[in-house]
């Protein structure tokens, strides 16, 4: 009988390997780069094909080239090139009319000659099934903050040899259609019988049609197609839908565990996601008090199938580990032990349960949560869990509304968090069955936006950083460039930034001639230079003499690789290649802020007040973005004129990461480190104290405010002693009623009084001595934008208060988005001012600290 299992058993595992041998080869596939004429390779080295031979005759397209690259698109193959529908198109493809096929739509919002994306809404069928429809992929892309997406389908038996693909504009003037790239593979069946959630029967999801929402390597890194099991599925990060601050922990599998697919297919899902897992930690107490939940956004109204993947590598006896799990507030399954159902560890499993998404409030969002089951008395009250998947089901129609879009940093976490309140309280009592203690309503709630930051710390993985380097200081004499390559790969399997060799670097910039510098910072030289079919970047290249050296070039990559935001600077890529390192940038075609104050420009001319305002407010929200609106709270440490950088159109980009810090480590509020940065905007607490905060770059940033109204260094060490440093003498001018003397000469005559009033009480906060008495930068850009309100209208605008003081409190007070979070997230109000206060009655004066940085070489 032994024998008899064991032979089933081995030709169970050989025909799962043959299976993925076959899907791995891909055979039939069918990858269209649509508008490209020859087909070309993308990075994958995956060969894509012209799409016009099956294109139905009668179809009206255009094949066309997207005007500009996006820096995030390391692969021009297949989203370059666009196919566009002026009216009603198909294509035909055949396929076997008893399988079940991929199919993959790959769309990037660009310009493609005359058309802008930004007109384009369509609808997408194939045969009887509706796809999409009024899609507009410029809309979802920038609710998603992403430069480009795909739509991804698996498409059951259509009983047809002929599958019908069809593209139609929606019908409004200038509308139009397109598509980038198509894929069309046969796959294996990957759906079955599933649980449905509150009722106790099963779902047949084995005739439906299917639209991939969300595949997650839960506690693991990103996969690309070439890493997938053979079916080129792409698996993502989950921490960006972990919900709450208790985040758990990730582990990896020991190198002893050799995973045991036994009698389910190896392409179910790759060997990497079965052996990485998050679970709740090792605290049994702190584990029965919450959840480990995830949330996603969905379509209402809809079915869906949730696919939860386990595989226990650590535990090896019965009861060891059992847990419950919970969609959308309802029991899905109880006392869910892994090694009981499969006999042993290092053998994966998945569980489907399929949940209906009713019309009502919250009805956009799917909840999965974990937690310990009490009642069985295992051995560790913990969950864990290594890959999800969230698949929306239909027979006939799987489109969905457009998203709406918002600022990325606009963040509704307070409202969020109470919104979920009686969901929150619901999961706990259902985990409570078992001996769990409820959820502390309000405090916990409110305090989960703060602990955010502080249990992120505790992760023995993040995506978020594709590098991961020593980042405790070492110098350059320490580490070498090629000490990091290893790592360079991670970054590049992200797909988060291209890799440059340096023959290319020396091509771009003609062999780093002298006269394409444009600029000479603390990491070494920047170049003009450009690549491809014409693209114009800039590239900085390290000066093996500098001071600075592997790891600005590594935190630059990690903070620019993943921040995508229309006010920072982009990162194309970087070349780590031959002990030589270079980072390369879009070119900003009007260079620094610094240049066009003190300089002019003879063409261009001074710059205007209003021009000088507008600058302020964009790299304000830049830095704004960077302290709320990033996973982690980013300090930039550098902001100073010359990292303000300015496109063709004088849109403001903050520039120069390579001090950044990031706040994971930011448990007390702050980041305990070595004081850098560039004297005359350094933050004089945080030189006294080396405690970092989001508030030493107000400080700065109210540096820089001061200098384009003044339009003068901010350290000249040939003035007067009290005028050398122009933070000092500004606010010795404010106090004395004298500003106006210092004010640029060109600008005499030209602010509208309450405008200027505006600014200058809100860089003066920005200087205050003790960092909670400063606004945060979302108090900032509003005053900012009130003051260019003001100057545009010319009027004193008398019925609005400008109490001064008050003013920014009484913002963060009323403001429903990021700067209440904000303030929670600063060095902890009275309490913390009294102790702060107290602290530096015994320090230097801060004059008198400045009075001394006389030294114009930076950092």
């Amino acid at each position: 009988m032994q024998e008899s299992a064991g032979l089933l058993l081995v030709i169970s595992l050989v025909l799962s390997n043959a299976i993925l041998h076959v899907w791995s080869q891909d055979t039939g596939a069918l990858l269209l780069t649509c508008g490209d004429e020859a087909g070309a390779k993308d990075l994958d080295g995956r060969q894509w094909s012209p799409d016009e031979k099956y294109l139905s005759k009668g179809s009206n397209s255009i094949a066309s080239r997207a005007t500009y690259q996006d820096p995030s698109l390391i692969s021009e193959v297949p989203y370059m090139t666009a196919r566009v529908f002026e009216s009603k198109s198909t294509y035909k493809f055949p396929i076997k009319p008893d399988k079940r096929y991929w199919l993959r739509l790959h769309f990037y919002p660009s310009f493609y000659g005359s058309h802008d994306c930004a007109d384009s809404y369509f609808s997408v069928t194939a045969n009887s099934i509706t796809l999409l429809s009024n899609f507009s992929a410029s809309i979802t892309c920038l609710a998603l903050s992403q430069a480009y997406i795909d739509r991804e389908y698996s498409l059951a038996a259509l009983g047809s040899d002929t599958l019908t693909l069809t593209f139609k504009p929606a019908d409004k003037n200038g509308a139009f259609a397109f598509v980038n790239g198509i894929q069309l593979i046969q796959m294996p069946e990957l759906f079955d019988s599933a649980s449905m959630v509150g009722f106790d029967q099963t779902f047949d999801a084995k005739s439906m049609h299917v639209q991939t929402m969300f595949r997650l390597n839960v506690g693991g890194k990103y996969l690309s197609p070439t890493q997938d099991s053979g079916l080129t599925r792409i698996w993502y990060d989950d921490y960006p839908y972990i919900y709450g601050a208790s985040t758990g922990i990730t582990t990896s599998a020991p190198s002893d565990v050799k995973l045991n697919y036994q009698s389910m297919p190896e392409y179910t899902a790759p060997s990497d996601v079965y052996l990485t897992s998050r679970s709740m930690g090792t605290d049994k107490n702190v584990n029965m008090g919450y959840n480990l939940t995830w949330v996603f956004q969905i379509d209402p109204n809809s079915m869906y199938l949730v696919r939860l993947h386990f595989c226990d590598y650590f535990n090896k006896e019965v009861n060891d580990l059992a847990f419950n799990i919970f969609l959308n507030s309802q029991m899905a399954e109880a006392g869910i032990d892994v090694i009981a159902m499969v006999g042993g560890r290092g053998i994966p499993l998945y569980r489907d349960f399929v949940v209906y998404a009713r019309d009502g409030a919250d009805s956009d969002q799917l909840w999965v949560a974990l937690h310990p089951n009490g009642i069985t008395k295992p051995s560790y009250l913990d969950a864990i869990l290594n890959g999800l998947e969230i698949f929306k089901l239909s027979d006939t129609d799987l489109s969905g509304p457009n998203p709406t879009p918002s600022d990325r940093f606009n963040r509704e976490s307070e409202e969020k968090f109470e919104s979920h309140k009686p969901y929150n309280k619901t999961v706990v009592i259902g985990g409570a069955a078992g001996g769990a203690a409820g959820f502390a309503l309000v405090a916990a709630i409110c305090l989960a936006v703060h602990k955010k930051k502080k249990y992120a710390g505790q992760h023995t993985h993040s995506s978020w950083l594709p590098i991961h380097g020593n980042s405790s200081g070492a110098s350059k004499s320490s580490m070498s460039a090629s000490s990091i390559g290893s790592s360079n790969v991670t970054a590049m399997a992200q797909g988060l930034c291209r890799y440059f060799t340096l023959q290319e670097m020396k091509h771009a910039t003609k062999n780093f001639d002298e006269a394409n510098v444009i600029g000479v910072g603390g990491f070494g030289k920047v170049y003009k230079g450009v690549i491809d079919n014409g693209m114009k970047v800039a590239i900085k290249r390290s000066n093996p003499e500098s001071e600075q050296g592997v790891n600005e070039f590594q935190t630059e990559i990690e903070m620019l690789s993943k921040l995508r935001h229309k006010h920072l600077v982009s990162l194309i890529g970087f070349c780590e290649d031959n002990d030589e390192m270079c980072l390369v940038y879009d070119y900003m075609a009007l260079g620094t802020f610094r240049d066009h104050l003190y300089k002019g420009n003879k063409r261009l001319g001074t710059l205007s007040w209003k021009q000088r305002l507008e600058i302020c407010i964009g790299a304000a929200r830049g830095l704004h973005y960077l302290h709320t609106g990033a996973k982690y709270t980013i300090i930039h440490r550098d902001v100073k004129t010359t990292n303000i950088l300015l496109d063709e159109n004088w849109a403001a980009k903050v520039s120069d990461f390579g001090l950044s810090k990031t706040g994971p480590n930011m448990n007390n509020g702050h980041v305990s480190t070595v004081v850098k940065g560039s004297f005359g905007y350094l933050d004089p607490e945080y030189f006294r104290r080396q405690q970092l905060t989001e508030k030493s770059d107000v400080y700065s940033f109210g540096v820089v405010l001061f200098e384009a109204l003044c339009a003068r260094p901010v350290l000249n060490p040939n003035l007067p002693k009290e005028q050398v440093s122009l933070a000092e003498w500004a606010l010795l001018c404010k106090r004395r009623g004298t500003l106006e003397e210092i004010i640029d000469p060109s600008l005499k005559g030209k602010i509208n009084p309450e405008s200027l009033k505006k600014f200058v009480d809100t860089a003066e906060k920005c200087l205050s001595d003790i960092g909670v008495e400063r606004p945060t930068m979302n108090d900032l850009l509003w005053n900012l934008e009130f003051a260019l309100t003001l100057q545009e209208s010319g009027s004193t605008h008398s019925s609005v208060s400008h109490s001064g003081e008050s003013e920014l409190e009484e913002i963060s007070l009323d403001d429903k988005d990021t700067a209440s979070h904000n303030k929670s997230q600063s060095l902890g109000v009275q309490n913390e001012l009294s102790q702060r206060q107290q602290q530096d009655s015994t320090s230097d004066n801060t004059g008198a600290i400045y009075s001394q940085f006389v030294n114009l070489n930076g950092r």
